[in-house]
């Protein structure tokens, strides 16, 4: 007794005569952008390079600079 293909299509049909087509895109394309901003929002608790390019990659490229050359002072 699961839902069969023509009452999924009669659904289909009244949320598009509800809707139209327009505004079911727009909404398609929202939902999408939430997840996509989702995932990456998730991915970004990883540990990955910084960008050289921004502040904070040349912050961190600065900072590990000095951490190199404490050693070397201490060695000589």
């Amino acid at each position: 007794m699961g839902i069969s293909i023509w009452q999924l299509l009669i659904v289909l049909g009244i949320v598009i005569l509800l809707f139209g087509t327009k505004k079911l895109r727009n909404i398609g394309t929202d939902l999408g952008g939430a997840i996509r901003g989702f995932k990456k929002s998730m991915g970004d608790d990883e540990e990955k390079p910084a960008d050289p390019d921004t502040l904070e990659g040349q912050q961190e490229k600065q900072a590990q600079t000095q951490a190199e050359e404490k050693p070397r002072e201490k060695q000589s």
